[in-house]
């Protein structure tokens, strides 16, 4: 994968907006209970702790979960790159963490990714990549930098494409990770009478469709949920596959 040569599981929970407490424990526990192997988390969800104690309650061995988590924005601006880090391994409770994300381009973010190739040299992070980067910034990067990003996080969904920048990722070989990739909190995507078609057609629900889409698209998506039983359905996803019609449609 990228310079790194490590393999992200395609299918991951993320945890964004989900409290520190019980409620993030008990999901990270479900996912990795329910066959899950990536967690995507950031410094600025104020859940890291909460994520760490749920890796640590399911049993799931370190090395057998793919961790993520993000550098926040007031930290590139200020200059505490590597103090941030660090900051984040001890919620988290781990000695590393496999993918480190820049979490927006804000000013400072290209020294944030020299101190984070550092990090990366040093086998505390597995792999580094950057969020919410447009293509000028990764021609930027590339320009600065000779580690490649294993991976950009952007916004894709049904009713958002981003196909172009996708396009342009893949063709760079940098992985594209999506975030809200339903729709978004209180969207209406998933309540669209085609989907509905497409899911009952296949005895699924349009969550499951719309995930098995992106997965067919070749993009590493990251739903979330706090509920056990939508966590498990969302992971239940490989017994089936969309025909090019059925894709377009969606």
């Amino acid at each position: 994968m990228g310079t790194t040569g490590i393999g992200i599981p395609q299918l991951g929970l993320g945890v964004f907006q989900t409290p520190e407490g019980k409620e993030t424990v008990d999901s990270v526990r479900w996912a990795l209970e329910a066959g899950y192997r990536h967690i995507d988390t950031a410094a600025v969800y104020g859940n890291e702790r909460s994520v760490g104690e749920g890796m640590r309650e399911s049993g799931v061995l370190r090395r057998d979960i793919f961790l993520t988590t993000k550098l926040w924005n007031d930290d590139i601006r200020a200059g505490r790159t590597e103090e941030a880090f660090y900051e984040s391994l001890d919620r988290l409770g781990t000695s590393y963490v496999d993918l480190y994300l820049i979490h927006w381009p804000v000013d400072g973010w290209q020294r944030a990714w020299e101190v984070m190739v550092d990090l990366y040299h040093q086998h505390r992070i597995r792999a580094i990549g950057v969020s919410n980067f447009q293509r000028h910034h990764l021609e930027e990067l590339r320009a600065i930098s000779a580690v490649r990003p294993a991976v950009d996080q952007i916004e894709s969904s049904p009713q958002f494409l981003n196909q172009e920048l996708i396009d342009y990722c893949h063709g760079k070989r940098i992985h594209v990770e999506v975030w809200s990739p339903l729709g978004g909190t209180g969207g209406t995507l998933l309540k669209d009478p085609i989907l509905q078609q497409i899911a009952e057609a296949h005895g699924k629900s349009p969550a499951q469709v719309v995930i098995r889409w992106h997965l067919q698209r070749g993009v590493i998506v990251i739903p979330k949920s706090t509920h056990e039983e939508r966590i498990r359905q969302n992971f239940d996803v490989f017994d089936f596959s969309l025909d090019d019609a059925e894709m377009a449609a969606v």
